[in-house]
């Protein structure tokens, strides 16, 4: 059998090592099966079918992530390219699914070479499919989490959530709670070594809150936080990872220019009072039960 040969019956990932021009990371969803309407056949109309989505992404040169995730080419952005070209419209072909799944990936600017095999797993005999190859530059935008709305929670409602918790969950569309501490002036007159004592304090206030309200998870950082935004997942924010590595930071490590900066880093429809006074900021002031 000829290398070529191996190569055309490789999995994506054997094939991207073997026709690369240079060493590339890579990340890899292997046998992602998904249950969908598909097909040009009388036969696969009005009924549904499971699909394998094998999917290899080589990533640009880039210096090491340092172990922070919002550096880095997220797994979720592989199988949310899967689910955006099934949710977009009924397609008859694979060629033309995978031709959108490609460049949805391609999108992203940590990609620059993507292998995409679909596999139809219910036509037999064995598995029917196609493979294919593309490199950037894609066609399509990187896509964007919806945006948020940001509530910014005084330190003294989130003793009480049991006042607001429900009007605030009825909210439509993502929530990221931002939650004040109750100040103690730290013993401390070393600017930075305070602000991060203050950042940490903002910290616990989010985590005492969260063993008040179980059903919402705390999020520190932003790849979390855009997750939970496309899941429709409310957060609790723990501000001192994104605060800290920021180029461009809050003005001050106060709950108020927190909030305010997050909600212009995430593009936030508004800001939701929760008995806090309102910050500093261009966006748009609601408090919570107001029209």
């Amino acid at each position: 059998m000829t290398d070529e040969t191996r190569q055309a019956f490789a999995h994506p990932r054997a094939r991207a090592a073997a026709t690369a021009d240079t060493l590339r990371d890579r990340i890899l969803l292997d046998d992602h099966v998904v249950e969908v309407e598909i097909g040009a056949f009388r036969a696969e109309r009005g009924a549904t079918q499971r699909l394998a989505f094998d999917i290899v992404a080589e990533l640009r040169p880039a210096p090491p992530a340092g172990d922070d995730v919002d550096r880095i080419l997220s797994y979720d952005r592989l199988t949310e390219a899967v689910s955006d070209a099934l949710a977009t419209e009924r397609l008859d072909l694979l060629e033309t699914l995978a031709e959108r799944i490609a460049d949805r990936i391609l999108a992203e600017p940590q990609a620059e070479r993507v292998f995409v095999r679909i596999r139809k797993l219910d036509r037999g005999p064995g598995a029917l499919g196609v493979e294919i190859v593309r490199s950037g530059p894609s066609s399509v935008s990187p896509s964007a989490a919806p945006r948020p709305v940001v509530a910014l929670i005084s330190a003294e409602a989130a003793a009480r959530p049991g006042d607001w918790r429900d009007a605030l969950l009825a909210e439509t569309g993502p929530l990221v709670l931002c939650v004040e501490a109750a100040r103690v002036a730290p013993d401390v007159t070393d600017a930075a070594a305070r602000g991060r004592i203050e950042l940490l304090e903002l910290d616990q206030a989010a985590w005492r809150l969260s063993a008040l309200l179980p059903e919402i998870e705390v999020r520190d950082n932003r790849t979390e936080l855009d997750w939970a935004q496309r899941k429709g997942a409310p957060s609790l924010w723990a501000p001192t990872r994104m605060a800290v590595s920021a180029v461009a930071g809050p003005k001050s490590t106060t709950g108020a220019d927190l909030a305010a900066w997050l909600a212009e880093t995430l593009d936030a429809r508004e800001i939701l009072l929760v008995g806090a006074a309102a910050p500093s900021t261009d966006r748009p002031l609601r408090s919570l039960g107001s029209a």
